[in-house]
């Protein structure tokens, strides 16, 4: 019985690492990609945007300058074996970690009013926006507490949200491959690149003792 029940765990530890290490090298490949705008070419704004992001040129790279911060570094906190073996290095990574995600948040809430896409996309990046910083600042309250699960929860729901950066641009190739009008799908993707994510995690960081509790009756 406890041989197999082990395989479960094994098998889900097998999944979860899996899946740490391609959401760090998708993280690391975009941090590294948009890394480009810091070349200050206009050219490599999307055609739609440009006039727009010449004009809010300072909250663009302050959210650009956070967010690339945010994906380079966040998937390091969630290395178990980091965490137990140089805790304070650790510590760290979650100071700059927060630290991207308050200047790429801030920036972001800034750009957010003038976003392509009209209105629906605009209130969308805005919840991006409001939510990451709420995420957060949850997550930094929560182990200042000493709210160990609850800040581990939190920075879980937070990185979601800065893995939209991802899922935008994953959606975004997809959407040109099928030859999808662009306003549309991008008025779209304005929610979908950070909506299921955060659902995602929000299931992911469920109560388990909970959901234990209904299934066998205890």
């Amino acid at each position: 019985m406890s041989a197999r029940a082990a395989r479960p765990d094994t098998r889900s530890m097998r999944i979860t690492r899996a899946g740490w290490a391609v959401m760090t090298v998708l993280a690391t490949l975009i941090a590294v990609v948009s890394a480009k705008y810091f070349s200050f070419d206009p050219a490599g704004f999307f055609e739609q945007q440009r006039a727009t992001y010449l004009r809010h040129e300072v909250p663009l790279y302050i959210h650009i300058f956070g967010a690339i911060t945010a994906l380079a570094v966040g998937p390091w906190q969630f290395s178990a074996r980091l965490r137990e073996r140089r805790p304070r290095l650790h510590r760290r990574i979650g100071v700059v970690y927060l630290l991207g995600c308050l200047v790429g948040g801030v920036g972001a809430l800034l750009l957010a009013p003038v976003a392509y896409g009209g209105a629906v996309a605009r209130l969308g990046f805005v919840g991006l926006a409001v939510a990451w910083l709420v995420t957060g600042n949850a997550g930094l309250r929560a182990i200042l507490d000493g709210r160990v699960a609850d800040h581990r929860s939190w920075m879980i729901r937070s990185f979601a949200l800065t893995f939209a950066a991802v899922t935008l641009r994953l959606m975004l190739v997809a959407a040109t491959a099928a030859h999808l009008d662009f306003r549309t799908s991008y008025t779209a993707i304005a929610w979908l690149c950070w909506v299921p994510n955060l659902l995602l995690a929000c299931w992911f960081t469920r109560p388990r003792r909970a959901v234990a509790e209904v299934v066998t009756g205890q």
